[in-house]
């Protein structure tokens, strides 16, 4: 289901860190160029071995699809290469790591980047790709650390607010009262708020919930990565919002109305608004009685907030054929190439030059798209997972806690991995 794919790639961050930890740079004394010697002034490997590509695939049309633009460029290219669908991403990256045969590319998620980086796992290509200046902005940051831009971010998506339209209609309420701030947004929830049905329902976590900090203002980590900012008033401001409606019934986490994520609350009418990525299209295919409206987040104290996630083509410092592997990126992330996955299992671009047709093809997510120009990434801080796990154990008890106790022990743990 595309809702755990953010989850199930964002969870392979300790267990992979540890496993490459102990790999010491790239791990291995034959280097990079045990297979392929560098051939140009990138440094890049070049050889005639094939190319392994891993994915970790949402699911049957995720995966043909992939396989179907690798195997067109393969005959184009003269190059031969097999995907390969994890069945667990995290073991089996940790295990080519370990026994010097990684993936030549891998599916890498941001808060992996920084413990891959740092132990020479990865290399950095991105300012090698010739579509470098096409990648939206945000993205490149997302995926640059250490001043390096080390891969080439695959696709995206932003948060926002999706309403159930039937009982949007069925509360009395109109265009007019789509939420813009967040007192309409209270008002709303109320107002939908009925029987079985809550206003608002959305997942507990870092990774929802952020979206509200995001709007007030604030983050958990300074946007150059340096410092932890998570006690600041800002975010202490927006916990205190989620709060109240929690307290006061309009708003509710998924799991309290006995559903797994935002998205099969908001199916099941158990939630008539939910907080989103454009992942929930596909799940809603099981819902035909829903009718979606997808609208922009409503602004905060701060103005318009979101959160953005996304993974990157990951290549792995051990690669024999590297400059193959770089075309290849090149080639499935051009924006026909984009467009096509996006027809096929759902993704947005991360290229701008396709963000024109990708809203003609799919005007009713078009809020989607507009959040790529105030997205904010969530942090890649090499540990931050643990960091996420702390923090959503603790949201859990947002309703009867204290969100600025909440946040000075977030502040601490970020501390410990921070600059």
């Amino acid at each position: 289901m595309r809702h755990s794919r953010w989850m199930a790639l964002g969870g392979i961050g300790i267990a992979a860190t540890l496993a490459l930890a102990g790999c010491g740079g790239s791990g291995f004394d034959d280097g990079p160029a045990a297979s392929g010697e560098p051939t140009d002034a990138g440094g890049l490997t070049s050889s005639d071995d094939a190319l392994t590509i891993m994915i970790g695939s949402s699911g049957d049309a995720e995966t043909t699809a992939v396989k179907d633009a690798v195997a067109a460029w393969s005959e184009e290219s003269g190059v031969d290469a097999e995907v390969v669908a994890a069945t667990d991403l995290t073991q089996q990256l940790s295990q080519g790591f370990a026994g010097g045969n990684p993936p030549d590319l891998f599916y890498l998620a941001t808060e992996l980047l920084a413990g891959y980086a740092d132990n020479g796992s990865v290399i950095a290509y991105g300012d090698m790709l010739e579509n470098k200046d096409d990648f939206y902005p945000s993205l490149v940051q997302n995926f640059t650390y250490n001043d390096q831009f080390y891969c080439a971010p695959k696709d995206f998506s932003t948060l926002q607010l999706i309403i159930n339209k039937n009982l949007w209609d069925q509360a009395g309420l109109t265009d007019a009262d789509v939420p813009t701030d967040w007192d309409s947004l209270a008002a709303a929830a109320k107002k939908l708020t009925s029987g079985d049905t809550t206003g608002l329902v959305f997942s507990g976590e870092y990774q929802r919930v952020g979206a509200f900090m995001a709007e007030a203002g604030g983050r958990l980590v300074s946007e150059d990565g340096t410092s932890a900012v998570a006690d600041s008033q800002e975010n202490i401001d927006a916990l205190t919002y989620v709060k109240e409606h929690l307290a006061d019934g309009t708003f509710a986490y998924a799991a309290d109305v006995g559903a797994g994520w935002g998205g099969e609350a908001f199916g099941k009418q158990l939630g008539a608004m939910t907080i989103e990525g454009n992942w929930i299209t596909g799940a809603l295919g099981d819902y035909p009685d829903v009718d979606p409206l997808v609208v922009e987040l409503p602004a905060g104290p701060a103005g318009k907030g979101t959160l953005q996630f996304t993974n990157c083509w990951g290549m792995a410092a051990d690669s024999p054929n590297q400059q193959a592997a770089l075309d290849l990126v090149e080639y499935l992330t051009s924006a026909d190439q984009q467009l096509a996955f996006s027809k096929a299992f759902g993704p947005m671009p991360s290229v701008q030059s396709a963000a024109d047709q990708w809203t003609t093809d799919n005007p009713d997510l078009a809020a989607f798209l507009a959040g790529a120009d105030y997205a904010q990434g969530v942090p890649t801080n090499d540990g931050v997972s643990d960091v996420f796990t702390d923090f959503n154990a603790q949201l859990a008890t947002l309703k009867d806690g204290d969100p600025a106790t909440i946040l000075q022990s977030v502040q601490s743990n970020l501390e410990a991995i921070v600059g």
